[in-house]
């Protein structure tokens, strides 16, 4: 199984977000009722305010409580009083800017542990940019410094909410569409997912639904053509079979029931 068997995980490609997404986001963290936090730590800023303009998309998507949790010392984030507001949470935001610094502060610490923990009570985990390649087992980009190297020593073990993939974004305002066949020519074990601007992929358990604006791509390096799957908003993919789901055709359900 690709994504978690309990809770959901968006990644979003970056760019402007529509409020479908920061909506559906909310929707899965429990609506009104949902407690979020974000954890904007892969931006450059030292600080970030309680009222940091970052909060506002969850607001005005009707969560009512929203909170900001950001260290870059990992000491810190591996104790129980820093880590929390993760125990309360339903909702886990990470906003983009360099993944590399989300690894110092965060891997292997109580806060990476609070993430699983949250989904297996029914949470959901969410990211763009940045946040969003942090989710998988293979970190691409990592780099602290630069978005430029795809594979960074040091810089590749993701948070492993996603098993056995690697999230790259910004896939086509960036002209990445080729990038991640480099890193499946090494390891080609891993799926591949591309996420463009102003998009998301929602994912529960192998089941990843596209939504927003543009196109989710799909990397398969034991397909036999080195092309990638492209999925439009509304398509619903299989991640562990690797396959798109089919909708039944209302004629067709008629017809086989009893």
């Amino acid at each position: 199984m690709v994504g978690p068997a309990q809770g959901t995980v968006v990644v979003a490609g970056g760019g402007i977000l529509g409020l479908e997404i920061w909506e559906r986001f909310v929707e899965l963290a429990g609506g009104r009722d949902a407690r979020i936090v974000v954890i904007p730590t892969a931006a450059s800023e030292e600080s970030f305010p309680e009222n940091w303009p970052g909060i506002l998309p969850f607001l005005d998507a009707g969560a009512e409580t929203v909170r900001v949790l950001h260290t870059r010392d990992r000491t810190e984030a591996d104790t129980y009083d820093f880590a929390s507001p993760l125990q309360e949470a339903t909702g886990v935001w990470f906003p983009g800017g360099r993944q590399g610094r989300l690894v110092d502060a965060y891997l292997h610490t109580r806060v990476h542990r609070e993430l699983f923990a949250l989904l297996a009570r029914g949470g959901v985990v969410g990211g763009t940019s940045a946040g969003a390649s942090i989710q998988a087992s293979y970190l691409v980009r990592g780099d602290p410094e630069t978005n430029q190297i795809l594979m960074a020593p040091g810089y590749e073990e993701g948070f492993g909410l996603l098993n056995g993939a690697a999230v790259d974004q910004h896939l086509l305002a960036r002209g990445r569409e080729e990038d991640l066949w480099e890193l499946l020519h090494r390891q080609p074990h891993l799926l591949g997912i591309g996420v463009d601007e102003g998009t998301a992929l929602v994912i529960r358990g192998d089941k990843a639904e596209v939504i927003g604006e543009s196109k989710v791509f799909i990397y398969d390096a034991r397909h036999p053509v080195r092309r990638p799957r492209a999925l439009d908003p509304g398509s619903v993919f299989h991640l562990g079979e690797r396959t798109e789901f089919s909708i039944q055709a209302p004629a067709e359900q008629s017809r086989s029931q009893p």
